[in-house]
């Protein structure tokens, strides 16, 4: 009787944990963990009917191919590690040979991390042109109390760290729309870049960009060179919201004229959207608070629902 309950034993330490809460991203990925969990439940159940360990094999497997991949997660080398300000880092992955993610516009991609114990998973979007070869970066804001801000603060080079993906995205597509009027907050930035990326990139493209980037002080804002070089373009304009700035006199000369600081609220709103040259589609990308007062502000703006897309 006791070699029963041992074996009894056995199978439940390979049943597959059910996800808590905290390890789904929210995102609305296909497949979701929990999609994942069921899939990986019905085949526990069908080896246990067969008292046949062999059959769960694939399923403690994680890729090594360094092939992104929807369904299981793959392990990406850490290259470098960069803080960009004194909560957020950039961090760039290890592609092998000239392979890259190919991700489409403004997709995310979704991080597993273990903190004691606890699986947490989190969705980001990578910053790096889809079609950069051997490597992808991304931007990672970290918080005090988060559970996965615990876990990427340890990271170094040479880490190993487990993604998989890609999922979502924005159907975008060159001379489609006439203006992008983006709205980020913080690292709202993220899903924007590719598609600026993709407009500069492409001679042929002539839509024109209004990129609003809201930031508590300009110490806040991330990638400043980077925003600049886009800047350059004629048919790009970047403009800051700075929450914690009470004047735009100490700020270099070449912020003064396109920095408002303050929130941004339904006059500031209607200011930019007027100054579009063409009636825009607007991209928004920040916390939940963030998205509703943006579309509320865009409303009373004249701009209609099917005319704006959240991340």
């Amino acid at each position: 009787l006791q070699t029963m309950s041992g074996n009894e034993d056995d199978w439940l330490a390979l049943k597959p944990q059910e996800p808590s809460p905290s390890q789904c991203c929210g995102s609305g990925c296909k497949p979701c963990i929990y999609d994942v969990y069921e899939k990986e439940l019905a085949q526990w159940e069908r080896a246990k009917a067969k008292q046949d360990k062999s059959l769960l094999v694939e399923k403690k497997e994680q890729s090594n191919n360094s092939e992104l991949n929807p369904d299981t997660f793959t392990a990406f080398n850490i290259s470098s590690v960069e803080q960009l300000t004194e909560d957020t880092y950039q961090y760039k992955f290890e592609l092998p040979g000239n392979s890259s993610l190919r991700l489409s516009l403004g997709q995310h991609i979704v991080l597993r991390g273990m903190v004691n114990g606890l699986e947490v998973q989190r969705a980001y979007t990578p910053i790096s042109p889809g079609n950069a070869e051997g490597y992808f970066e991304v931007l990672m804001k970290c918080y005090e109390a988060g559970l996965m801000s615990q876990y990427i603060k340890t990271w170094k080079k040479g880490d190993m760290v487990f993604w998989r993906g890609p999922f979502g995205g924005f159907p975008y597509r060159p001379n489609k729309h006439g203006e992008l009027l983006m709205l980020a907050s913080g690292t709202g930035l993220t899903p924007m870049l590719p598609i600026l990326h993709s407009i500069t990139d492409n001679e042929e493209d002539e839509t024109f960009v209004t990129l609003v980037g809201c930031f508590r002080t300009f110490d806040k804002i991330y990638l400043k060179p980077l925003l600049q070089d886009l800047a350059r373009y004629w048919n790009i304009r970047i403009f800051y919201v700075l929450s914690q700035e009470t004047s735009v006199e100490k700020l270099p000369w070449s912020y003064k004229e396109n920095t408002y600081t303050g929130r941004l609220n339904e006059d500031l709103m209607k200011t930019i959207v007027n100054s579009c040259r063409r009636k825009p589609l607007v991209l928004i990308c920040g916390s939940s608070a963030f998205n509703e007062d943006m579309s509320r502000y865009l409303k009373a703006a004249g701009i209609e629902e099917n005319s704006c897309f959240a991340f």
